[in-house]
């Protein structure tokens, strides 16, 4: 007897939320109603978490028209809702089992899951599984992550977003601080535990001649705070004003992270600790040091979720890069994940692609050090035109009464 095609789609959403994870799944499900070879679209609420708990919505029809795909484009966050969640090892066939009787019931051929590296994790383990079972199911996984840290992609969606805000937050603080002649240090701390991409963007407004910190530590570099030090006070003896960036996973030759006298030490389902702190810990260090004012600034959640500072080419990007996962998935190209790349050239020209997940799952891309000054306290201008183009255009969001309109399953 041959074994039933099932025509039916499901989408999750994992991870970390982003300014563009949206926009990449309107790609998706503008690529799956456009094919005949699909009769329903699903959402799973909160991730795999809703496949274990049977929390399945019907999206596909949700979308009338064109004005339904911008909205939920420029909407930032996760509609779906997202999760962490680690799978056991695929040797617990009754776990396994629970999960593809569920995506049996809705008849589910294509399972299409947007997230990052600890998120296709799930991706590979759940391929394996339906390919060592004969499982009807093909497992797709696409690419998102503010971090910008998955090898073998160019950049991920919801970096560029992400990395504009920092770039604009970053000169306008910078611009803010110019202003007073008292001897003052700025510490804004960023997000990136083992890389240093959103850090980096701190610097953008250098290529254009606007404010910027004069300062920046990626965790790529060992942290000294001597020579930290001796850095800022360089700096203010030429001005009275220093701003520095900072990524919150820096660490020091001992390999501690040098915010962790104000961390609580808590972990996260994949043993990662909770970062913070990093920019309160050099606050600390410098007003006893130095003596001067000091202010330690963390930028926190508006890195991922600032909806009014999207890049109209992360948006693009985003959603092409989901209308290529769902051709891949419509193709049965199994235990794969969509990535972009960047075409050779003088001109900024991206394409799509699909690489092995295993090649990808649980694995961290680093800035690379030719982009980060010799002292490491600083990148390069070579950098910040890597990040530049990623950031370009403006997307029109609508507004009402002041504030912006959000799309909601």
């Amino acid at each position: 007897m041959s074994q039933k095609i099932f025509k039916n789609a499901i989408i999750g959403q994992s991870g970390g939320p982003s300014a563009a994870i949206n926009a990449t799944l309107s790609g998706i499900i503008r690529g799956l109603n456009a094919d005949s070879r699909v009769e329903k679209i699903y959402g799973m609420l909160n991730g795999i978490s809703g496949v274990i708990d049977d929390r399945i919505i019907e999206i596909g029809s949700r979308f009338k028209g064109e004005d339904d795909y911008r909205l939920l484009e420029c909407t930032p966050s996760s509609g779906l809702g997202t999760c962490r969640v680690k799978l056991p090892d695929v040797s617990d066939e009754t776990f396994y089992e629970k999960i593809f009787a569920v995506l049996d019931k809705y008849e589910i051929g294509y399972f299409l899951l947007i997230g990052g590296n600890d998120s296709m994790d799930t991706v590979d383990k759940l391929s394996a599984y339906a390919k060592a079972h004969e499982k009807a199911t093909v497992v797709v996984g696409v690419s998102k992550t503010i971090d910008n840290d998955l090898i073998l992609a160019d950049h991920t969606p919801g970096y560029g977003s992400a990395a504009k805000y920092i770039g604009t937050v970053c000169s306008e603080i910078a611009g803010d601080c110019a202003v007073y002649t008292t001897k003052a240090v700025t510490i804004v701390e960023i997000m990136g535990r083992d890389a240093g991409w959103l850090t980096l963007a701190s610097g953008l407004g250098r290529l254009s001649g606007m404010p910027c910190p004069d300062l920046i530590y990626l965790p790529e570099v060992v942290f000294d705070y001597d020579s930290f030090l001796e850095s800022v006070k360089k700096e203010l003896e030429k001005k009275p004003n220093v701003v520095v960036a900072v990524s919150e996973g820096v660490k020091t030759a001992d390999g501690k992270y040098a915010g962790e006298g104000c961390q609580t030490g808590a972990v996260d389902i994949f043993g990662h600790k909770y970062l913070a702190g990093v920019a309160k810990a050099l606050e600390q260090y410098v007003k006893e040091k130095i003596g001067c004012k000091v202010r330690a600034v963390e930028l926190n959640l508006p890195q991922r979720c600032a909806g009014h500072c999207l890049s109209a080419t992360d948006i693009r990007e985003s959603v092409e890069l989901g209308k290529s996962a769902a051709r891949a998935a419509l193709d049965g190209k199994n235990c794969c994940f969509a990535i972009i790349t960047r075409l050779p050239g003088a001109e900024y020209k991206t394409g799509t692609d699909t690489v092995p997940v295993h090649l990808v799952a649980n694995k961290v891309k680093a800035v690379p050090r030719e982009y980060i000054t010799e002292d490491g306290s600083n990148v390069t201008d070579e950098a910040l035109r890597y990040v530049a183009p990623l950031t370009e255009g403006e997307v029109e969001i609508p507004y009402k009464f002041g504030a912006p309109q959000r799309f909601t399953f």
